[in-house]
């Protein structure tokens, strides 16, 4: 059980980001479709449930070292070379915009300049993905259970305050912008956005895990407990969406309204799920490149990570609306792909048999 817990913990630590952690996220694919956003929310925790325990079986099943040997054996030839070009460009442009993230929560909290959270998040990111795998998956993890129960917090303190009711928060939320036209679409491209942020490092921790079943079952508890804190988040931004919906950062508000003391905890438990998610992106960029621990793999690290810097100072929020759902439009190929995986794998081990045979 242990085992299952740590693969769960890491693989939301993984996908749980700054625009999850912060609410952006959940406002601009949920909330800005009032009570169909609700909808959407338990039809992303579905499909997280099931693409988190393929991304972890395969990773074990193949004993993964990096996502491009998995992609390839799962997609083919020419499916492969899209797959892995989309999540090459989805590890460094969501590094980027959890490195931007950065900037927007000391700022909001505490009236720094954006800079200050940028400089210090891009300096220990590039220091934490020089560990090995063990060590970064340790890391992801132990920050996760916190952002759980503030989440819970969050949540209960939401909808025990409620003001209003639902229908008459409603028209607030569907003023919101939303990331696109259609509530369904905005749910699949959620997933299939965030499937491709976590793919690469949910194939590494599978293939850090010799029990096929303990992996499935990691990955299968991680996506459930992802869906249930989209719907939860989502729950509490809309009981409260007139009074937050302007912020970068809304269930840090929202924090802020219940405690002062409990918004400094949470913005701090924020900063700590930005830089997992920073983490978990550029290791697995690097690792796709380079072979862990190694000089090359330290240098390459370094390029990134002054590039990632640079280009951070775009602002977070224009950089969730505008990435993301160009993501969630390319990652269709991937979920893709791991909808075919079994069948694909079924037929390969079928023809070895016969062949051995």
């Amino acid at each position: 059980m242990k085992r299952i817990l740590k693969i769960a913990s890491a693989f939301i630590g993984i996908i749980v980001g700054a625009g999850f952690a912060s609410g952006q996220e959940i406002l601009q694919y949920f909330t800005s479709y009032g009570y169909l956003g609700t909808i959407g929310a338990v039809v992303a925790t579905s499909l997280f449930a099931y693409m988190g325990m393929m991304l972890t079986t395969l990773g074990t099943r193949m004993q993964a070292k990096s996502h491009k040997e998995a992609i390839y054996r799962i997609s083919g030839r020419y499916l492969g070379k899209v797959i892995d070009a989309v999540i090459i460009l989805t590890l460094f442009g969501v590094g980027v915009v959890m490195i931007a993230g950065a900037g927007s929560i000391p700022h909001q909290q505490f009236g720094l300049s954006q800079a200050s959270g940028i400089v210090f998040m891009t300096i220990i990111v590039t220091l934490a993905v020089m560990m090995n795998v063990n060590r970064v998956i340790q890391v992801i993890g132990s920050i996760t259970p916190f952002l759980i129960i503030t989440v819970l917090i969050i949540a209960a303190y939401s909808l025990f305050t409620m003001e209003g009711t639902f229908s008459e928060l409603q028209p607030f939320a569907l003023e919101q912008p939303s990331a696109l036209s259609h509530w369904f679409m905005a749910a699949i491209n959620y997933v299939s956005f965030n499937i491709a942020v976590g793919a690469s490092m949910a194939l590494l921790m599978g293939g850090n895990e010799e029990n096929e079943k303990i992996s499935a079952a990691g990955g299968l508890v991680g996506g459930l407990g992802l869906g249930l804190m989209i719907i939860l988040s989502h729950l509490a931004i809309f009981s409260k969406v007139d009074a937050v919906a302007g912020y970068d950062m809304p269930l840090l508000a929202l924090v802020d309204q219940l405690s002062p003391v409990l918004g400094l905890f949470y913005s701090i438990v924020l900063f700590g799920m930005v830089f997992n998610t920073a983490v978990s992106m550029f290791f697995s960029l690097a690792a796709r490149f380079t072979k862990v621990g190694t000089k090359k793999h330290k240098q390459f690290v370094l390029i990134i990570g002054a590039a990632a810097f640079g280009l951070s100072f775009v602002g977070f929020t224009e950089l969730v609306a505008f990435f993301y759902p160009v993501i969630g439009y390319l990652g269709v190929f991937l979920i893709f792909a791991l909808i075919r995986a079994p069948f694909r794998l079924k037929a390969e081990r079928k023809k070895q048999s016969s062949q051995a045979a």
